[in-house]
């Protein structure tokens, strides 16, 4: 297979279904051929990322997911997409292994921010506690020049059992309890944006949608990206060479 890509998922399996549906969904498509060409991993045995990014003695996800870039590196994709936020801690470790460039989903999302909602001073995260603990996000957000609002612990606590809780252990989704987030961060902190820096807040967003509350959704703008540059690839395969 040729100009194909490949996706590290199962973090958790859910989340990545929701990420192809997705990814298939946004490409203009008229036909079979107008897909696009990927491998997907669904390696869903990686360890849980949050409980080793709280706690160094569990279980370290790096190690299955070196494993996976290593043994895909060799196939040759034209890029990798990690379609988990909280996978991202071992972004520089991951990339490192590797000459082919991973996506790195929390830059692709800040970014989209200025193009998406351009008036946007105050950005809000909601995310595991991994997420919110590692600061991936953090960084990006305030280096872009907005105003960063992390949850409160109460919060975080609510989201907590939103992803695991909920989508994780049940495949359902609390509508009630996801819109509540949403407005506790829009009406109590006045974010003008809320990024879902969570997989599986994408499937909460996807299932009861965001009753108008901005937000912006870590795994559809990579999703985005992934049409991008995979586009891009089979234009230059059919443009004439000089």
């Amino acid at each position: 297979m040729d100009d194909f890509f490949t996706i590290i998922g199962g973090m958790g399996t859910e989340a990545t279904e929701t990420f192809i549906h997705i990814l298939n969904e946004r490409t203009p498509a008229h036909r079979d051929q107008d897909y696009l060409n990927y491998i997907l991993v669904n390696h869903s045995t990686v360890p849980d990322r949050t409980d080793y990014i709280l706690d160094h003695r569990k279980p370290n996800p790096l190690t299955p997911l070196a494993a996976d870039i290593k043994q895909q590196s060799q196939l040759k994709p034209a890029f990798f997409a990690i379609p988990c936020n909280t996978a991202h801690y071992f972004f520089d470790e991951l990339q490192a292994l590797t000459d082919i460039p991973i996506l790195n989903m929390p830059h692709e999302t800040i970014k989209a921010i200025k193009t998406e909602v351009p008036h946007a001073r105050k950005v809000g995260l909601i995310a595991t506690k991994g997420t919110l603990h590692d600061g991936i996000y953090d960084k990006e957000i305030i280096d872009a020049g907005y105003e960063l609002f992390k949850p409160t612990e109460a919060i975080a606590d609510q989201t907590m059992t939103l992803i695991y809780d909920d989508v994780k252990a049940k495949n359902k989704v609390d509508g009630d309890l996801y819109h509540q987030i949403l407005e506790e961060m829009v009406d109590g902190f006045g974010c003008d944006i809320v990024v879902l820096g969570c997989t599986e807040l994408s499937v909460a967003q996807q299932r009861a949608g965001s009753l108008n509350y901005p937000v912006i959704d870590a795994q559809a703008v990579l999703a985005d990206r992934c049409i991008e540059l995979a586009q891009q690839l089979r234009k230059q395969k059919k443009s004439p060479t000089n």
